[in-house]
C-alpha cells in the first residue's frame, strides 16, 4: 500500500475490510495530521473481547463504526 507521502493514496476513500486495513489507513490519517501539526482525539482501539460467533452488534461493528466516525472527523480537520 502507498503512503501518506504519495499524492495518489488517499485514506479517506479505502474500506475498512479488515483490522490490517483499519490500521493501516489509521497509521496514514496520524501521518496526514502530524505533517499539517493538526491534533486529533485518539481512535478507538480494537477490540479484545469478540466471542467470534457473528452476534447482532458485534463488537468489531462497533468498532469499525467508530472508526468510521473518526476518520470522517479527520477528513473535516484536515479541510
Amino acid at each position: 500500500m502507498m503512503s501518506a507521502t504519495n499524492r495518489f493514496f488517499d485514506p479517506f476513500s479505502l474500506q475498512l475490510k479488515s483490522l490490517d486495513d483499519a490500521q493501516i489507513i489509521v497509521r496514514e490519517i496520524e501521518a496526514l495530521l502530524g505533517q499539517r501539526n493538526l491534533s486529533l482525539r485518539p481512535p478507538p482501539s480494537a477490540p479484545t473481547t469478540c466471542c467470534g460467533r457473528g452476534c447482532n452488534g458485534c463488537v468489531w461493528q462497533g468498532y469499525y463504526e467508530a472508526l468510521a466516525y473518526w476518520r470522517e472527523q479527520a477528513e473535516r480537520l484536515l479541510r
